[in-house]
């Protein structure tokens, strides 16, 4: 059981390591709306029990927010 945990946080990481490289050129307001929509995205997920709207509806609010976080 120990090694299945292990091995999914492990092919978790590898994709958020390798998205973050190409955050390198971005803006500080990209990143800011980059982050939003993640955070959005996770978020809306969460409180819809993984409905694809929700999800979608989470990343743009999120976004938005993000970006005029990012002023």
């Amino acid at each position: 059981m120990k090694t299945t945990k292990s091995f999914a946080v492990g092919a978790l990481m590898v994709p958020i390591l390798l998205g973050l490289g190409g955050c390198a050129g971005m803006s500080d307001r990209d990143k800011s709306t980059a982050i939003g929509a993640g955070v959005g995205a996770v978020g809306g997920a969460v409180l819809t029990g993984g409905s694809a709207v929700g999800t979608v509806g989470g990343a743009a609010v999120g976004g938005v927010i993000g970006n005029q976080v990012g002023k």
